[in-house]
């Protein structure tokens, strides 16, 4: 199945709360497996003992075939947590995930989680991992409720280094599962679910709408012969040769389009046509040689009214690529002042025009933008990224309202530029690029001139729901059914009242003169 087909099916199913997406986390929503990356950050912390590495290399060579297998491993791993706070774990989560995790998000798993939030749907993501290796994957994608296996700590708050019961494994995710959905209402046959693992056969079966992605040998197998979907995601890896290959020659042709442009301008004698031809040549030459296309809707729209300041989300050093690209000439960008003293990105900056803004100098806002409005005055078009800096997933960042005040203060429209998935070509911090078709939707300009200073920050957060509601429904894309007007009546299930994020089957325990309490945080 293709994805776009998953989607319409989404779409074209029943809308609410009482519907759940339960979401594997490790194979199925990152590329990889997390307690791997968690298990080299406490080898280079110093925090693995001979015995316990000893241990783990012993089991992982016999391999994990049963759920007393699997149990041995999570007690070995859970071992080196004893003693230590829950606080300090869950800091080497956030770490991790920043660092490793984010980068190996399925552009595809997150627009299936995006899909089913569209939907009014309860997410889930369910998991033999720990809390701590979930929360930030489950706060950055927005998923609600995180089912994993529970830790134990004494009533001081310090881990003991065990599991709190049966970890969420086989046939105890797939109680989790139930237990979740009798507790909120969930309607398990009008339910979706995903997954990768062989051993996640029962907790895809536990739903009406299971879908196998990028299974594992006997699932994709099961799943064939179940007529389960199965989806294919693109693989977060490590590059291949040809892609290395290829990302070499896109850094020979930005030399190139560097000296043919430098060119052009020595010819013409202008230093505004050699930045606009160096601008233009190299990401034609570097986009082509690494094998990238870019597929424009609504370009129109980037020479209607100019200069304009345009506004893009920023996932990726590709979409420096893809914005000289599509706007080609006359535009530059906005770099805090202190570059200036930058002696190799200075000199580069000056040259190419950029605006210097001053915001450490304690002067006003209007005096800060100067520079940026006076570029803008000249007919020069000024490009900035809202979020300020590249994005961990496809998720946006809050915008910042900077660009906005520019562009009021100067008089022009801004335009909205959407980039769907540099990401996946090229992710952040990646040091290669792989061949495919970067997605662009440039929307209509925005007047801003009229918006009250008081408004603009509301304004934004407007302009910040437009991209977010094009990069969840992509032109083109299958979109949700319009609403029956005159629904069928339905009683619905029950329905608990849930705390904003529902942790774990069971979460951290506390053990207290021998009984044990369990808390919900």
């Amino acid at each position: 199945m293709l994805l776009s087909d998953r989607l319409a099916q989404v779409y074209a199913g029943p809308e609410g709360p009482h519907v759940a997406a339960f979401f594997d986390f490790d194979g199925t929503l990152i590329h990889g497996f997390s307690a791997v990356d968690f298990y080299l950050d406490r080898i280079r912390s110093g925090k693995v003992s001979p015995l316990e590495a000893i241990r783990t290399t012993a089991l992982a060579i016999r391999g994990i075939e049963t759920e007393e297998d699997f149990e041995k491993l999570v007690a070995i791993g859970l071992s080196g947590l004893d003693g230590q706070r829950l606080e300090d774990v869950s800091a080497v989560g956030e770490r991790v995930f920043a660092k490793k995790l984010a980068a190996r998000v399925y552009p595809e798993g997150w627009q299936l989680v995006q899909a089913h939030h569209r939907m009014g749907h309860t997410l889930v993501l369910a998991s033999s991992a720990t809390r701590f290796q979930l929360e930030a994957a489950a706060r950055t994608l927005d998923i609600e409720h995180v089912l994993s296996t529970a830790l134990e700590s004494g009533e001081d708050g310090i881990l003991t280094g065990r599991a709190d019961g049966p970890t969420l494994w086989r046939a105890g995710k797939a109680r989790a599962v139930r237990e979740f959905s009798a507790a909120h209402g969930i309607d398990l046959e009008a339910s979706y679910a995903y997954s990768n693992g062989n051993e996640d056969i029962d907790f895809l079966s536990q739903v009406g709408y299971p879908a196998a992605t990028t299974p594992e040998d006997k699932l994709r197998e099961h799943a064939t012969a179940e007529s389960w979907p199965v989806l294919d995601f693109r693989s977060r890896g490590l590059p291949s040769l040809p892609t290395i290959a290829r990302s070499a020659a896109a850094m020979g042709g930005i030399l190139t389009g560097i000296g043919t442009g430098a060119a052009f301008g020595l010819l013409n004698g202008s230093r505004r046509t050699a930045i606009s031809s160096i601008m233009a040549l190299s990401s034609e030459y570097s986009l082509a040689l690494a094998g990238v296309r870019v597929d424009i809707v609504g370009e129109q729209h980037v020479w209607e009214q100019r200069p304009a300041v345009f506004v893009f989300n920023h996932q990726s050093q590709l979409d420096v690529f893809v914005i000289c690209y599509l706007l080609r000439r006359d535009f530059t960008g906005v770099a805090k002042q202190e570059l200036t003293k930058d002696p190799i990105f200075g000199p580069l900056f000056k040259f190419a025009g950029v605006a210097f803004v001053d915001r450490k100098g304690g002067g006003s806002p209007r005096e800060a933008l100067a520079p940026a409005v006076a570029k803008l005055k000249e007919g020069i078009s000024v490009v900035i990224a809202p979020e300020g800096t590249r994005s961990l997933t496809p998720t946006l960042g809050e915008f910042k309202t900077g660009a906005f005040h520019l562009a009021r203060e100067a008089g022009v429209p801004v335009v909205p530029i959407v980039i769907r998935n540099a990401g996946e070509l090229m992710w952040r911090d990646a040091l290669t690029v792989k061949p495919g078709t970067v997605q662009v939707a440039v929307l209509p300009p925005i007047d801003v001139s009229a918006w009250p200073a008081d408004q603009v920050r509301n304004k934004t957060r407007g302009v910040q729901a437009m991209f977010e509601d094009t990069l969840a429904h992509w032109p083109g894309d299958p979109r949700p059914a319009p609403k029956d007007p005159n629904p069928p009546k339905k009683k619905a299930a029950p329905r608990k009242a849930a705390a904003k994020r529902t942790v774990a089957k069971k979460t951290v325990s506390k053990k207290s003169s021998g009984t044990r309490r369990r808390t919900s945080e």
